[in-house]
This record gives C-alpha cells, sequence and structure tokens, in this order.
C-alpha cells in the first residue's frame, strides 16, 4: 500500500472551508435570525465533533469557549438552538447540498486520494458505514440492526 497522501485542500481545514464555500452559495430565505450557512455547518459540526445529540450540541453551543471554536474551525458566527437546527435543515432540499459531494470527489481525484479504490472500469468500492454515529434504546423497528455489547 502506498504511503498516506496528504493535501492542503484534502485536509479537515481544506474540506470545511470547501464546505463553507458551496453552503454560502445556497440560497437563503429572508427573515432569518441565524444564516443557513451557520445551520449547514453546525450540523456539519455535529457529526464532525461526534455529538451524542443534538440537545449536549446546543447546551454546549452555549459556552463560550465552544462558541469560539466553532468559529474557528468551521466559520460558525451563531450556532442555532437544536429546534432550529432541525426546522431549517428540514426545509431543505438535498440538491442543494449535492455541489459540495461533487467538490470534494472532484478534489479527492485531483489529489489520487481514490486511486486505491478503483475497482472497475474507473468505478470506485467503497464501504461506508454510518451506524456508529446514532443508536437509541427507544427509537428503533423491526428493521434496525441491534448492537450488542459484549
Amino acid at each position: 500500500m502506498s504511503a498516506p497522501f496528504c493535501r492542503k485542500h484534502l485536509s479537515i481545514e481544506g474540506l470545511l472551508k470547501e464546505a463553507h464555500r458551496v453552503f454560502r452559495r445556497i440560497p437563503d430565505a429572508p427573515g432569518h435570525d441565524i444564516a443557513l450557512v451557520d445551520h449547514l455547518m453546525s450540523g456539519l459540526a455535529l457529526f464532525g465533533l461526534k455529538y451524542p445529540s443534538l440537545l449536549q450540541f446546543d447546551q454546549d453551543c452555549r459556552e463560550e469557549t465552544t462558541r469560539a471554536n466553532l468559529k474557528a474551525l468551521y466559520g460558525i458566527e451563531q450556532a442555532p438552538s437544536d429546534t432550529r437546527l432541525r426546522e431549517r435543515l428540514d426545509e431543505l432540499a438535498p440538491s442543494h447540498v449535492r455541489p459540495l459531494y461533487k467538490a470534494l470527489l472532484s478534489q479527492l481525484q485531483r489529489g489520487k486520494g481514490l486511486e486505491g479504490f478503483a475497482y472497475l472500469d474507473g468505478h470506485y468500492l467503497l464501504s461506508v458505514d454510518g451506524t456508529g454515529y446514532f443508536s437509541s434504546h427507544k427509537v428503533h423497528c423491526d428493521q434496525c440492526a441491534e448492537k450488542h455489547h459484549r
């Protein structure tokens, strides 16, 4: 296996700047106290910082240190409450965030970060597992995967 690649635009700082750039271009409806870009970047921060819940993120955002870190790392001017975050993101069509995926994929291709995943005729084979981000003892259905700890 080849040595790990490191390109400026593929660093976490570069990826977050690209996300912020793309999110700023999404039209924001007037009359909101907090910009849509702050909602989107807060959602990204919530997962990136592995918060266990929206409520915990909301509570931590009341602390000055957390607000300063969110501004420095994610460019968030004002983090929304958990309720407002849900409301604003629910209104947003997924097609608005698709340009971010295209931009990141393009950067990975240019930076040769996907060469090890090339499979057949230029297609990529990636295994993506998001099951570790959320689990609940209250919210479930018969089709849910179960988590058992030894």
